[in-house]
């Protein structure tokens, strides 16, 4: 499954490579790092399983948002903003394509570094708000 998070301030999206992607302030631990004081040190886990991505809050400051909605957990929908504090994105998800099948004249497309995939990557990012659907424990995964 091909996942994205489409910045709301258009700066280019991030792919989430890995099937467990921890997201926070504190570079070295965190996959992906965002650099904004609002956003605790180790403050949520988003995961890839079966077509399906999670998001699960780690007991942040300022909270973890899908909609507009301050969650624990839950599973992320296509369009679906998802606010880290204050920083938010849009949900792309999709099926992993042969790179040789697209068509990239129909789509913008940016140069952007390759990174290591143990590098971390550094946002800095704005945002606004929404709504959210509300899942019970066993609709998340137990115990990541």
């Amino acid at each position: 499954m091909h996942a994205q998070l489409l910045p709301s301030d258009g700066s280019p999206p991030i792919t989430l490579e890995r099937d467990i992607t921890l997201v926070g302030r504190k570079p070295g631990l965190c996959d992906l790092v965002i650099d904004r004081s609002s956003v605790s040190k180790i403050h949520c886990i988003l995961v890839k399983t079966d077509g399906l991505l999670f998001v699960r809050d780690l007991g942040s400051t300022n909270g973890t948002r899908v909609n507009g909605q301050r969650v624990t957990r839950g599973a992320l929908l296509p369009g679906d903003i998802l606010a880290f504090s204050s920083v938010k994105y849009k949900i792309h998800l999709g099926p992993d394509l042969d790179p040789s099948s697209i068509d990239e004249s129909a789509y913008r497309t940016e140069k952007i570094p390759l990174l290591d995939k143990n590098s971390p990557l550094h946002i800095d990012s704005d945002s606004s708000q929404s709504d959210v659907r509300m899942l019970s424990d066993s609709d998340f995964l137990e115990d990541l």
